[in-house]
């Protein structure tokens, strides 16, 4: 068993012989068990330094070398790779769902392809290429609208037959298949010389390393770090990594301030076998079967075949100081399952001879995506770690986004969907991290269709209305934590069916949905919004108002009780935080952000408003229950409840008053609902919500009202043109991008964050346009439906992609919502997008491999085309600004 590990997973002994190594590293461990285990001190001082020495450690200490920071100490509490790095399966694939991942997968291969040239050392490269199977025709279109993203990135990809498969591996069982994908550039490498050779390549540019030094915890002074307690002494720095990967939780609350990274370990498990009596050729495409839970590689002649089972087994939640992991119990009974798999996938394998199984401990995180970014509490804290099982695909791009965001304060890539201040401290529950990594672990394989919700971890945080609309027939989604309303089954439906209903196509609750949105429309809905984001920020003097004219794009010195849509930008003029701001008084300001903000925009804020006793910020998200009253009879369920007239004369667009509501005071009523339709939103104290919510809904009895959900607001807002934080903006969107120049006060008479770049692109134009596009010969009864992340053509060629989709019940078509891009079509080199460009070319949306024409526009349709008509009878010519 130890010599099968030293072939399969390359330990680190190599070192002592190799004279390279030597020279370029400033400890090394050596071979002799009575050698002096520390032959060089720590230094006293460093800029960075990183916790952990896997292949996330290695891969950000190569990269900020590479980008000039050198004076860098990377400490190993045991030896360089010798943790979960070791026991990678060294599969690097590119087929991945979200499109910076799948951007973190290709720049890891091809920076492993030229690894060993760079280096001298041997990372075991080799292009063997991957064949993901489709035993269903669900997980066929799952794989197509991959395969999709994959040949606009410019990575060879295909969709290929049973019999194609065959031919490609002759082992493989195709009698169940309908299908499948084949990358030919992905490959196999080495994980612990991939890390080794980033070590070598890291220290050869000044970079420290030193093994057998453990971490203790990071001393933190005014919100900053300032070093590193070790078991070797102190280190003072201005930044620390943690890439400490299982353990990456306990040490993040080891430190004088905790920092909240959640993650939980599962055992994972894999069989290693000897040679077949035709030993298998190394480059024999990789093979996952997603169907069978299982992925299998060609090993030294034999296989290497694991898989993520639908009864994990978590790891350490009452924490543990492993130094390196070594092999933990084998556990036949619960392989058993993946084992029967392979053989139904490979019966040939039946007699092969089974060397040994493997079970090591992997990282997952609560939403199946890695950790990275600063911390929200610490200055200067970054985490790179819960790589899901996938840190050998990642490693290298993780590395490279990390370090960027170090050296430049940002990454070159939107890198929102990975950082870590899309959680908050309610997903750092031990309970709740060992509850949901068992959901999390099956999902690996399980069909990911649109809109599916996480079943662990729920009514979490919930809304003082949650019993009260759950008993209504609410089915409930989770953001944040947050408790929210899909739409509302009415009597008589089947509930079981609804729950269970997945599909790429036309869902089971299109007509609910469709019933909603005309009540909003026609009548009068009420859509429970507590979720929202909310802070309150006042200061004794004019600190509030100046701090937050130089923070936000839009003028804020605005008469009290007026709302303001604002972008809170960054310096490229990217939004950071797209809000609304009501002036409360000369002194005070009520900030409503979107769900996921709650964490980020408060990190953002704190680090940049001045350290002043007389400026205060107050996070009030769960001091009001937000009730959106949509529709045309809003205005009279308000008057009737309120005794106060609240037409456009008395509340005009976009005003705030607090007003008193039934018997209850201090509602905030805002004239706003985010969907571009008429009505109010009512942010109600949370002791008085029930109270208001059941005077709503009787005063509105008469004039039809009926509870709403998020769905129905998604279409009602997509229709309108109206783009959403973290879906359609983000800190690389610009406000003159997307059609929100009027949002922008370029002459407010201060200078604001992001001033200067908005004036070079309204000098100079912009380089993509937020994009309206209605299908055309799309069939919403039996064509595949649009939701997100679908490519873009113009004139056949690829320009972008959407952000976000919905079906328009007024227009009776889809909607999608995305940016185009304009390529030179010889250089590639990005140009101007123009109105022109945008109004003169004939677009198709690209739905897993099936392209439908498609009509472009940069503005909603008018009110005189969203009344319901037959679509024949549509024009699209109608766009104005509304």
């Amino acid at each position: 068993a130890v010599g099968m590990f030293l072939r399969l997973l390359s330990d680190v002994r190599w070192r002592a012989a190799n004279p390279k190594w030597r020279r370029t590293t400033c400890c090394r461990r050596s071979t002799s068990s009575t050698a002096e285990p520390h032959p060089v001190s720590l230094p006293a001082q460093a800029q960075v330094v990183i916790c952990g020495g896997g292949i996330m450690g290695t891969s950000v200490a190569y990269h900020l070398s590479k980008m000039g920071w050198k004076d860098i100490v990377l400490l190993e509490q045991g030896r360089l790779a010798a943790g979960t790095t070791r026991f990678c399966a060294g599969i690097v694939s590119t087929a991945r769902h979200a499109s910076i991942e799948l951007k973190m997968a290709d720049y890891s291969n091809k920076l492993y392809q030229q690894l060993e040239q760079e280096t001298g050392v041997n990372t075991g490269y080799t292009k063997t290429g991957s064949i993901s199977l489709a035993q269903t025709q669900d997980r066929l279109i799952s794989l197509k609208r991959i395969a999709s993203s994959l040949n606009v990135m410019g990575i060879p990809c295909e969709i290929i037959t049973p019999k194609q498969v065959a031919q490609l591996h002759p082992l493989i069982n195709i009698h169940d298949l309908v299908g499948a994908m084949y990358v030919p550039e992905d490959a196999l490498v080495s994980s612990a010389n991939v890390s080794l050779a980033l070590a070598t390549a890291a220290s050869r540019n000044g970079v420290q390393i030193h093994e057998r030094t453990s971490v203790n915890h990071v001393s933190i002074q005014k919100g900053r770090v300032t070093g590193v307690e070790t078991d070797r002494g102190q280190i003072q720095c201005q930044y620390f990594v943690n890439c400490a990967g299982q353990w990456a939780y306990e040490l993040g609350h080891s430190g004088e301030e905790p920092v909240n990274i959640p993650l939980h370990a599962c055992e994972h498990f894999y069989l290693l076998t000897h040679p077949l009596k035709e030993p298998l050729a190394s480059n024999l495409p990789t093979v996952v079967d997603p169907d069978g839970r299982i992925y299998i590689r060609s090993w030294q002649g034999g296989i290497l075949s694991g898989g993520f089972e639908k009864n994990p087994k978590p790891l350490f939640t009452e924490g543990r100081n492993q130094l390196e992991i070594q092999n933990l119990q084998e556990d036949w009974d619960h392989f058993e399952p993946l084992l029967s798999a392979l053989l139904r996938r490979m019966p040939e394998l039946e007699a092969l001879q089974i060397m040994q199984l493997v079970n090591c401990p992997e990282s997952f995180t609560p939403d199946m995506r890695c950790i990275m970014g600063e911390s929200p509490t610490v200055q200067g804290y970054f985490v790179l770690a819960g790589m899901n099982s996938a840190g050998i695909s990642y490693g290298g791009g993780a590395g490279k986004y990390l370090a960027e965001w170090m050296v430049n304060g940002y990454p070159s890539e939107n890198v929102w969907p990975l950082d870590l201040k899309r959680f908050g401290t309610l997903q750092s529950s031990r309970t709740f991290l060992r509850h949901r990594v068992m959901e999390v672990m099956p999902l690996m394989c399980d069909l990911k269709v649109p809109r599916w919700d996480f079943q662990t971890g729920r009514q979490l945080r919930t809304s003082p209305l949650y019993d009260r609309l759950d008993a209504q027939g609410a089915r409930w989604m989770e953001k944040h934590g947050f408790e929210r309303v899909k739409y509302f089954v009415p009597p008589g439906k089947d509930l079981l069916d609804l729950d269970q209903s997945k599909t790429f196509y036309k869902p089971d609750w299109f007509d609910i949905v469709g019933s909603e949105v005309k009540c909003c429309k026609e009548a009068v809905c009420v859509i429970d919004m507590s979720s929202f984001t909310k802070f309150e920020i006042s200061s004794t003097g004019d600190q509030a108002l100046e701090s937050l004219q130089y923070l936000f794009s839009n003028d804020l010195d605005v008469p009290v009780g007026h709302v303001v849509h604002t972008g809170m930008l960054n310096e490229k003029g990217g939004y950071e935080n797209d809000c609304s701001i009501a002036r409360l008084s000369k002194r005070s300001f009520f900030m409503i952000s979107p769900t996921d903000q709650q964490v980020h925009c408060w990190a953002w804020l704190k680090n940049r408003l001045p350290n002043d006793s007389n400026l205060t910020m107050e996070d009030v998200t769960w001091k009001y229950t937000a009730l959106n009253l949509i529709g045309p009879r809003a205005v009279d369920v308000l008057s009737e409840l309120s005794y106060a007239p609240m037409t456009p004369e008395h509340f005009p667009s976009l005003f705030c008053k607090e007003m008193s509501v039934g018997y209850a005071n201090g509602i905030r009523v805002m004239s706003i609902t985010h969907t571009g339709e008429p009505g109010f939103m009512l942010y109600i104290p949370i002791e008085y919500a029930l109270h208001v919510y059941n005077e709503v809904m009787n005063m509105g009895q008469k004039y039809g009202i009926r509870n709403a959900g998020y769905y129905a607001l998604r279409s009602l807002r997509i229709e309108k043109f109206f783009a959403f934080w973290g879906q359609d903006l983000d800190a690389f969107t610009t406000p003159m991008e997307c059609g929100r120049e009027f949002q922008v006060k370029l002459e407010k008479g201060m200078q604001f964050v992001g001033q200067e770049a908005l004036l070079e692109q309204k000098q100079n134009g912009v380089y993509k346009r937020f994009t309206m596009f209605i299908l055309e010969d799309h069939d919403t009864d039996t064509d595949l439906w649009p939701w997100w992340g679908e490519p873009i053509f113009r004139n056949g060629r690829y320009v972008g992609k959407t952000t976000s989709s919905a079906y328009s019940y007024s227009l009776e078509r889809h909607v999608c919502l995305g940016f185009v891009h304009h390529f030179d079509e010889k250089t590639g080199e990005e140009l101007v997008v123009t109105t022109d460009f945008i109004n003169q070319g004939e677009y198709e949306i690209d739905i897993a491999g099936q392209r439908f024409q498609a009509k472009a526009k940069l503005y909603p349709f008018s009110s005189l085309f969203t009344h319901r008509r037959r679509k024949d009878e549509v024009e699209l010519s109608g766009y104005q600004r509304e």
